[in-house]
């Protein structure tokens, strides 16, 4: 009998960790659940640890012989200790997020008044003042004004988030990098237990 068996990528568990955990299993007669409940290591300690889909298979024809194993998942399960004691410091998170939010608002604000330094965005306001009212004036308010507004709504849109809402279903390209930064920080975790795997013989 087929056993097909999609493991993930990575995994935050504590205590035993069972095929059920870091995989979804489909088969035929019952045999799912009894593949889901076959214990395949413990992690109690922060150090993480790495399971491999022939990890997987060895235990599932150990325990139940006679199946063949499809894996249509991942080849490697990174499991990291989460500590069911460890509560959040609602305080410190706080404090986290307030001095990273003037972080980003000083460094975008910096970067937007560079590039409109170089670029002599003031200049241009001005001629652009001077094409459309036929006269000269310096910083004028009525360029300026709707440059400002149209920035921030481009903001807006762009980063697809406002007030704690997004503005359509589609993912923010934070979301998206930090997607892209997870994966590769797994991918790199991955290749160092491997090699660590190795060096250890096993």
């Amino acid at each position: 009998m087929d056993v097909y068996i999609k493991p993930v990528k990575k995994a935050a568990l504590h205590g035993a960790v069972k095929i059920g955990d870091i995989a979804e299993v489909s088969a035929q007669n019952g045999l799912a659940k009894r593949v889901e409940s076959l214990k395949l290591t413990e992690i109690n300690t922060d150090e993480s640890k790495l399971i491999s889909v022939i990890d997987i298979i060895e235990k599932i024809n150990s325990s139940l012989p006679g199946h063949t194993v499809v894996n249509v998942g991942e080849q490697d399960t990174v499991i990291e200790f989460d500590d069911p004691a460890k509560k959040e410091n609602r305080f410190f998170s706080f404090i986290k997020a307030a001095v990273v939010t003037i972080m980003l608002a000083a460094g975008s604000a910096t970067a937007i008044m560079s590039f409109h330094s170089d670029a002599q965005m003031s200049k241009v306001f001005e001629n652009y003042y001077y094409i459309f009212f036929g006269e000269h004036a310096q910083n004028p308010v009525v360029i300026h004004l709707p440059y400002s507004i149209g920035l921030a709504v481009g903001i807006i849109v762009f980063f697809n988030h406002f007030s704690g809402k997004k503005l359509t279903g589609d993912p923010t390209p934070i979301e998206v990098e930090m997607s892209v930064y997870e994966g590769e920080v797994t991918d790199n975790q991955i290749d160092t237990l491997n090699e660590k795997r190795k060096t250890n013989g096993g």
